[in-house]
């Protein structure tokens, strides 16, 4: 009887380190799961705050204020409603300047509540449902619904867009 018990307790050993194994792999992607749901919770509160501020800045009418959201490299392309592109943010400033500032009385952008935020390190992007309501210097009304899509990369503690592409359905 004793050889069949040291052999039972043997096996019996045996099978709780692989159940102590099975256990803590399973602990551990709860507690990964877990990390990321806050994290994604995080960046949902980090880039809504920032979609807001985005749009009061266009909605100011003043494009000083909204640059502080951009990269300012030479060679970024940033697609808007209007003309079609600008490369850079010098281009994109004078081009937004001209093209609707300067015959808007006056404008506003607010984002819509379904913004999705996907992140991969220290690039992010978002999409989301926006809307433009301008008054033109010569009475007209325009109202318009926005898809917008902008890509972020984070430069030292600033989440700053490197892209955006801006676009309104036909019709």
């Amino acid at each position: 009887m004793p050889v069949q018990a040291e052999k039972f307790s043997h096996g019996f050993a045996r099978h709780h380190w692989v159940l102590y194994v099975v256990l803590a792999f399973f602990g551990g992607l709860l507690t990964f799961e877990g990390a990321r749901a806050q994290q994604r919770a995080t960046d949902d509160a980090t880039f809504r705050k920032l979609i807001d501020g985005y749009c009061a800045a266009w909605s100011s009418g003043n494009v000083t204020n909204a640059g502080k959201y951009y990269a300012k490299d030479d060679g970024l392309v940033f697609y808007d409603v209007t003309p079609f592109s600008y490369t850079g943010w010098k281009e994109y400033a004078v081009g937004v300047q001209k093209a609707i500032f300067d015959n808007a009385a006056t404008a506003s952008l607010t984002a819509g509540k379904p913004l999705k935020v996907t992140r991969h390190g220290n690039i992010a992007w978002t999409t989301v449902p926006m809307h433009l309501s301008e008054k033109t210097k010569d009475g007209r009304s325009v109202e318009l619904e926005i898809r917008y899509t902008g890509i972020w990369e984070k430069r030292g503690k600033n989440w700053l867009l490197v892209h955006e592409h801006l676009s309104a359905p036909l019709g």
